[in-house]
């Protein structure tokens, strides 16, 4: 299986679901949803829907060694068929040890699925030279501003709608090169319009509102430091702009997601700059995510994402009004764990 260009992740995903993936995949580039979304593509194609820690493993480049991410892709499967082999950050291995994992592409294990990502590798050493030969490597470039239009369209027509080329430019135009946040967008609009429907700009107008970065931030960030006041203030903020309660709610979790992965990152021994890469937010975010996650231990978390469902069922569901069924989640989010 090729993953080939990025703009092909269509093609990769219909492969995986299939049931069809490569020994080894090499996910290079910056764009890190689409390196996320081959992941959990790969990942469900080799180990399906359960998790099984005998045979799935991760390692962090920096920490780990090419000798020992090898030794684990050869180890055969503990009852099971497959093992599942995941490298973030291979490009922070010394590049003495590029050659091991160059031998092991030339001849990898049949019973393994070994997937590296790297935000950026030199194509003249030898592994991406073996990696393209064997047609392991594919890239995860951030899109162009001429083409997330294009992007946004497909992921429309993946959940059977057509965007009006109006409405791809006005949800472009409110969210911006967020893809994780168009493709949220698009969930919600999804819903918004019905099966099969168009999505039109007056969908878009009713379900996304142009809103200020800095008071998402704002909120996401108190909510991830725990300080009720500020965070209460911003959600009103966002409410009085018109931001849908749910659309709130999902940034929210969405910044809890990042910081339980900033926990893991960082117990893994990465610098809090390489631990905000890995949690997938902006390197100067790296403070304020680093004393999030000293914060939030993981039971902690585990109650948070239980009050994050709750909300979103009772959003969808409740006679409730949404903007008091928001504003006390975030009450509680902020003020059960000081």
């Amino acid at each position: 299986m090729n993953l080939g260009f990025v703009l092909d992740i269509k093609q990769l995903l219909k492969e995986a679901n299939a049931g069809k993936f490569a020994p080894v995949h090499l996910l290079v580039g910056t764009e890190r949803f689409f390196i996320e979304r081959a992941v959990s593509a790969l990942r469900l194609a080799v180990m399906g829907d359960k998790r099984d820690a005998l045979n799935d493993e991760s390692f962090f480049g920096k920490n780990s060694s090419a000798t020992r991410i090898v030794e684990a892709a050869k180890t055969l499967p503990m009852m099971a068929k497959m093992r599942f082999i995941l490298v973030r950050g291979v490009e922070s291995l010394p590049e003495t040890q590029f050659e091991t994992l160059a031998t092991y592409f030339e001849k990898p294990s049949p019973s393994t699925c070994l997937v590296l990502t790297a935000e950026k590798l030199d194509g003249r050493i030898r592994l991406a030279k073996v990696a393209k030969k064997q047609g392991f490597w594919s890239d995860a470039e951030t899109l162009k501003a001429n083409q997330l239009g294009g992007f946004a369209s497909a992921e429309a027509r993946q959940r059977g709608h057509a965007l009006e080329p109006e409405a791809a430019r006005a949800l472009v135009d409110a969210i911006g090169n967020d893809l994780s946040a168009i493709d949220d967008a698009l969930e919600r609009l999804s819903l918004f319009v019905g099966k099969g429907a168009s999505i039109g700009l007056d969908a878009v107008e009713a379900c996304v509102s142009r809103i200020r970065v800095e008071s998402i931030w704002e909120l996401v960030d108190a909510v991830g430091m725990k300080n009720q006041e500020i965070a209460l203030r911003a959600a009103n903020s966002l409410l009085s702009n018109g931001e849908p309660p749910l659309r709130i709610l999902a940034m929210v979790a969405r910044q809890l997601r990042m910081v339980a992965r900033m926990r893991h990152a960082l117990a893994s021994g990465l610098s809090p700059q390489e631990a905000a890469k890995e949690a997938g937010a902006p390197t100067f975010k790296a403070r304020d995510l680093t004393s999030a996650a000293k914060r939030f231990q993981n039971a902690e978390l585990a109650s948070a994402f239980r009050i994050l469902s709750g909300t979103d069922i009772a959003l969808k569901s409740s006679k409730r009004p949404p903007e008091t069924i928001l504003l006390g989640a975030i009450t509680q989010l902020t003020g059960q764990f000081t």
